[in-house]
C-alpha cells in the first residue's frame, strides 16, 4: 500500500485538492493523509466542511500580519514532523502557495518524491503574478511527478528540461470541484437567500472579485474607477464579494460603498460562490481558479490583470485580458453587455482545463508510479 500524505493551506488550494482527496480515499492501493497548513484559516475551514473532509495533521500556521518569509519558515519548519511521522511514499502538493513550494522543498530534503498538481503553468514574469510565479517554478524544480492540467503547461516544463515521461497532462482538479460542488449546493443558505433578494430578474448580473498583490495602490481605485462606470447603467447590477485585505477594502469601500447599484459583501464560501458565479451574467475578475471555473459555466471573463498563467482560455478566447485600465474594462464590457453576438461566441468556446475526470486520472497514473 503506497502511503501518500496530501498538503495544502490556502482557500484555493483545498477546492482544487478535495476532489483528489476524495477520488484517492476510495482506492484501496493507497493510505492517503491529508495535511493543512491553515495559510488561510476560515476560508479553508468552509471549504473543507462543504467537502466533508477532516485533516489528518492541522498546523494552524495562520498569523496575522505575517511575512512571506514568516510563514515559509513557519511551514518548512512544522512540516518536517509530519513527515517523520508519516513517512509517506509520495507527497502531492497543489500549484503555486507558499505552502506548496516550502512542502515540496522540505519532502526533498527528506527525500521524499514529490508530486505537483497543477503543475506547469507560467508567466516567466517573476512579479506577476507576486508571489505565485516563482512559488510554482520551485516545486516544478522539485516534483519528481508533474499533472500538467493542459498541453500549453505540460509544454512549458518540457521546455525547462523535464523528462516528459514524468510529466503528464490531466485537466484541472478545479473542474472537478465545480460539477461535483454545483450538484451539491443548498439554495436554503442563509447568505444566497440574502444574495437573492438584491439579484432583479430583468438586469444582468455582473460578478466581481479583485485581490492581486500587483494590483494595489492606483491600478486598484483605477479599477473601481470602472466598475462604478459599470453600476451607472441602468440595466446592470453588480454585486462584489470583498477581499478582507485592508488595500483592498479601503479601495472599494471608498470608491462604491455608497452605490445602490452594487452589493459589497464579505467573502462567500465556496458553495455560495458557485451559486452566484453560476447566476451571473459577466464575471470581472483577477482571479486565476475563476478563469478556470467560468468557462464550464458558460459565463464570460474580463481578468482585471496583464499576464496570466493560463493562456489557453484567453486563445480559446473564453475570457480577455483587460488588465486595471478603466477605460478598456469599461470598453469590453459594455461589449458583452451590448454586442449579442459577441456574448454568445465567448461563451460558446471549449473549456480548455478538461472535463471533470482529472482526479481519476491522476488516481490511475498513481497507481503505476
Amino acid at each position: 500500500m503506497k502511503k501518500i500524505l496530501i498538503v495544502f493551506g490556502t482557500r484555493p488550494e483545498a477546492i482544487k485538492m478535495a476532489p483528489l482527496v476524495k477520488e484517492l480515499k476510495k482506492h484501496t492501493e493507497f493510505n492517503t493523509k491529508v495535511c493543512v497548513t491553515a495559510q488561510h484559516r476560515e476560508m479553508l475551514d468552509q471549504v473543507l466542511g462543504f467537502f466533508k473532509i477532516t485533516p489528518d495533521y492541522d498546523l494552524d500556521l495562520m498569523e496575522a500580519n505575517q511575512t512571506l518569509n514568516q510563514l515559509s519558515a513557519r511551514v518548512l519548519t512544522a512540516i518536517d514532523n509530519v513527515l517523520v511521522d508519516i513517512e509517506p511514499d509520495l507527497v502531492l502538493v497543489h500549484g503555486d502557495t507558499s505552502t506548496s513550494s516550502m512542502v515540496a522543498l522540505a519532502s526533498f530534503y527528506r527525500g521524499i518524491k514529490v508530486g505537483h498538481v497543477e503543475a506547469g503553468l507560467r508567466t516567466y514574469n517573476k512579479l506577476a503574478p507576486f508571489p505565485e510565479e516563482i512559488n510554482r517554478q520551485i516545486t516544478g524544480r522539485l516534483a519528481d511527478i508533474h499533472f500538467a492540467p493542459t498541453e500549453q503547461s505540460a509544454q512549458n516544463l518540457i521546455n525547462e528540461g523535464v523528462n516528459s515521461s514524468s510529466v503528464h497532462i490531466t485537466g484541472n482538479t478545479v473542474i472537478d470541484a465545480l460539477l461535483w460542488g454545483i450538484n451539491h449546493v443548498n439554495e436554503q443558505r442563509e447568505d444566497i437567500q440574502e444574495i437573492k433578494k438584491f439579484i432583479k430578474t430583468d438586469k444582468k448580473l455582473i460578478v466581481v472579485t479583485g485581490h492581486r498583490r500587483e494590483n494595489f495602490g492606483n491600478k486598484f481605485y483605477e479599477f473601481c474607477s470602472a466598475l462604478k462606470e459599470l453600476a451607472n447603467r441602468a440595466d446592470v447590477q453588480l454585486i462584489y464579494p470583498v477581499h478582507l485585505n485592508p488595500n483592498v477594502q479601503k479601495a472599494v469601500y471608498d470608491t462604491l460603498g455608497d452605490h445602490s447599484n452594487i452589493l459589497l459583501i464579505p467573502p462567500l464560501d465556496y458553495e455560495a460562490f458557485i451559486w452566484l458565479l453560476n447566476h451571473s451574467y459577466l464575471i470581472i475578475t483577477d482571479s486565476g481558479g475563476v478563469q478556470e471555473e467560468a468557462p464550464t459555466l458558460k459565463k464570460p471573463v474580463l481578468v482585471t490583470r496583464e499576464f496570466t498563467e493560463r493562456q489557453e482560455a484567453v486563445l480559446e478566447e473564453t475570457v480577455k485580458l483587460v488588465g486595471t485600465n478603466k477605460n478598456k474594462i469599461v470598453k469590453e464590457a459594455f461589449l458583452l453587455l451590448d454586442n449579442k453576438k459577441e456574448y454568445q461566441r465567448m461563451i460558446g468556446n471549449k473549456n480548455p482545463y478538461g472535463d471533470g475526470t482529472a482526479s481519476k486520472q491522476i488516481a490511475t497514473i498513481l497507481k503505476n508510479f
